[in-house]
């Protein structure tokens, strides 16, 4: 999914050279930097520690250069996201009286934000499914469930790209949250917005973040690998195509809004079916 980089002029070279230094010898001192390193820095591993957004290390350090990992705008950003889509979440639950809301996130990794719905409503109003590819994400996933006692929270290996019809039935919420901006092809988002749209049950609604800026593209992409050991590139496009690309797979009733820091958009698209 990813394209080669071109080779930066010799200065800014040295540049990315040092800071990847930095990073692999000083930085190593934080644990969240451990962990992209270990698990890639898009893995749903990596959100996870982002979520939870507590600063540990080797020594004072280590908990200082973490804080500072922690405190990046990218990463306050995403703490953002994930409030914002659970007030959406809840939304959507609130519009659904009477019965168990079914909820699919196609890319949850450990889905902590997730879980923390379906702990506010129990069982006889959310029951979410989680999938992904990555197995550490799913295990994490499981085993913070079961820690909470949280028996509405499913984990399933699954495609985001191929994606099977849930086995508990057709969901009234399908969630693709960090996923689009990861792919560089822009047809490859359009088809999974049709291909998700059939998977909903009638009346359902699809629930996808759009990252539309982002000021430190260059140094991730130079610096920070991803979960396949590649350049960590991303692509930032406006939240209006994203809006058009869900009207084209037969979205009718589509709105958007941002998160407060602003790098971020969680688009709600509805009636389908």
């Amino acid at each position: 999914m990813t394209t080669p980089l071109p080779s930066p002029p010799p200065p800014r070279s040295l540049k990315w050279a040092v800071l990847r230094g930095l990073l692999r010898t000083v930085g190593r001192t934080s644990e969240g930097i451990r962990v992209g390193f270990r698990h890639g820095f898009d893995s749903g591993t990596m959100l996870d520690y982002v979520y939870v957004n507590r600063a540990r290390g080797a020594f004072g350090v280590g908990r200082l250069v973490d804080r500072v990992y922690l405190n990046a705008v990218g990463w306050r950003a995403v703490r953002a996201r994930a409030r914002l889509l659970q007030r959406v979440l809840r939304d959507q639950v609130a519009a659904r009286p009477g019965r168990p809301v079914r909820v699919l996130d196609v890319a949850a990794g450990p889905g902590r934000y997730l879980q923390d719905v379906a702990a506010a409503y129990g069982p006889e109003r959310v029951r979410v499914v989680c999938r992904d590819l990555a197995a550490a994400g799913l295990r994490q996933g499981e085993a913070l469930a079961r820690a909470r006692g949280l028996t509405n929270v499913s984990y399933e290996t699954g495609d985001a790209f191929d994606p099977e019809p849930p086995a508990a039935g057709a969901p009234d919420v399908i969630v693709v949250c960090g996923l689009y901006e990861l792919l560089l092809d822009d047809d490859t988002v359009r088809a999974s917005l049709k291909r998700l749209r059939g998977l909903l049950a009638p009346g359902g609604v699809l629930v996808c973040t759009t990252q539309t800026r982002h000021p430190q593209l260059e140094l991730i992409a130079n610096v920070l690998p991803d979960r396949e050991g590649r350049p960590w590139v991303m692509k930032c496009r406006n939240v209006a195509l994203t809006e058009g690309w869900a009207r084209e797979a037969g979205f009718g009733n589509v709105r958007s809004r941002r998160e407060e820091v602003g790098l971020f958009a969680v688009t709600v698209c509805g009636e389908a079916g």
